[in-house]
């Protein structure tokens, strides 16, 4: 089974006191999704509260109830954040539903904090300390084997949902971090491979099928690549694809992933800072053609996606500058400076606003259009010479601040762009064939502030191309 919640709802589990309803109406909200508090609901369907509940008929009698709402929860449509009781995990019915239905997240939460939370209230099982105690040990273990993962906060419950991990060191775990018992063809690049290709090989042990390469950046991002791919993998459907490397590497895997038998599982293993924010998560895969960026591609969401900060430690400066271009990007969208965080925090916090919007919206049929703020004007600038990725989004970034009417201080002070030396009629013709255009307008994603994106915008054609200009050295 996939290790996220695309298609299925997300349960969160835990002691009383772990904040199951406080972070699962915040989860929901990020994701745009229904939020059901079992709780709530039952004392809404039975006009009692949990307390005269129990009172009227028993804690057999409510556990009874309580299983009875938790599986109808977890089997309707569409997929939403479930909250469950405390004790709703005891049932064996319920932990099949959760199995068969669901991503199940444990919360967190030790013994003190827990009871500070919940004592002096109304809670039938929380009136004793040393019940309670006794309690919290005894269904320790039962919240462990029931979930699929564990968190502490809402980003963790969001990375959660979205299949990733995100942990220094995790890397060291890929044997276990792949899903699936099939065999796995390993695909990295010249310097990825000398990197990290001897350990991964290693951790994956006898499932590793086979290794193959793909040339470094955007060289990789071919149809010419993805052929051969095809042609080299021997993997059954039981098979897993696993990309370890930057977002052209994962931008390619994946793809063939996508492609090949109609479709393997794929695991993103990113280890760019472009990859580890932005490319290797929420499933866009793609190759390039002569005419534009990304124009031949699939939505594939990978099994699971394995992002390790601590190789963050090995890029080039020139690699990190690229990755903070879809930094700024994703602090622009969501209105705070992750720019300034640590490599660890900054990861976390990116990845987790990037899956919240794409487990939203995968197909990008609506908000997921506002990820790609200053790509438009990037994409064009990449097809008609040779900018890199980083260069470009940081341009395009400045030009959608000047037509947005905000002020550019934060990309101009953290990213320095420059204007860069590309055919200027290649570029515009290739931003008229931009993959989101619509009866030939080109349609642009703009800021009304900060943290307030604003997707679909059509604007003047000499507006646009005015800007597309100011990028350009002459």
């Amino acid at each position: 089974m996939a290790t996220h919640a695309l298609d299925r709802h997300l349960a969160l589990i835990g002691f009383m006191g772990a904040g199951k309803s406080t972070l699962g109406a915040e989860v929901a909200d990020r994701l745009g999704r229904p939020f059901v508090d079992l709780d709530r609901e039952l004392e809404a369907q039975h006009r009692r509260t949990i307390s005269e509940l129990f009172a009227h008929g028993g804690e057999a009698h409510f556990r009874v109830l309580e299983a009875a709402g938790a599986v109808d929860a977890l089997s309707k449509a569409p997929p939403a954040v479930v909250a469950l009781g405390g004790g709703a995990a005891e049932s064996a019915t319920v932990r099949k539903a959760l199995r068969t239905n669901a991503l199940t997240v444990r919360l967190e939460v030790d013994f003190d904090t827990a009871w500070e939370r919940v004592q002096g209230g109304e809670r039938p099982l929380a009136q004793d300390r040393d019940a309670f105690h006794a309690l919290f040990d005894r269904r320790k273990g039962l919240y462990e084997s029931a979930a699929d993962a564990t968190a502490q906060d809402v980003e963790e419950v969001i990375l959660a949902a979205g299949g990733a991990v995100v942990e220094t060191g995790s890397l060291e775990r890929l044997g276990v971090l792949v899903p699936g018992e099939g065999p796995v063809a390993l695909v990295t690049d010249p310097r990825v491979q000398g990197i990290y290709g001897a350990d991964a090989q290693m951790t994956l042990g006898s499932r590793l099928a086979s290794t193959h390469e793909l040339p470094p950046g955007e060289e990789a991002k071919t149809v010419a690549e993805a052929e051969r791919l095809w042609n080299e993998l021997r993997l059954d459907r039981r098979g897993t694809l696993a990309a370890l490397g930057g977002g052209c590497t994962t931008d390619t895997a994946g793809f063939v992933a996508a492609t090949y038998l109609r479709g393997v599982d794929w695991v993103a293993i990113p280890t760019s800072l472009v990859g580890q924010v932005d490319a290797a998560l929420g499933g866009k895969t793609a190759v390039n053609l002569p005419g534009g960026k990304n124009l031949v591609g699939a939505f594939h969401w990978p099994a699971r996606t394995v992002v390790d900060p601590a190789a963050l430690a090995t890029l080039p400066e020139s690699e990190r500058r690229a990755g903070m271009a879809e930094v700024v990007k994703t602090g622009l969208l969501a209105g705070e400076r992750l720019w300034e965080l640590p490599d660890l925090e900054l990861v976390r916090r990116c990845a987790a606003y990037k899956l919240a919007i794409c487990l939203g919206d995968p197909l990008e049929k609506g908000p997921r259009a506002a990820l790609n703020l200053g790509h438009t004007f990037a994409h064009a600038l990449e097809a008609a010479g040779p900018v890199t990725h980083g260069e470009a989004v940081a341009l395009g970034l400045l030009a959608s601040l000047r037509l947005s009417g905000l002020d550019t201080a934060d990309v101009e002070e953290t990213l320095a762009p420059h204007p860069v030396r590309v055919d200027a009629e290649r570029a515009w013709a290739a931003m008229q064939r931009d993959k989101k255009a619509r009866d030939g307008a080109i349609r642009l994603v703009l800021l009304e502030a900060p943290g307030k994106p604003v997707t679909g915008v059509e604007l003047p054609e000499a507006d646009v191309r005015r800007e597309l200009d100011r990028l350009i050295a002459v």
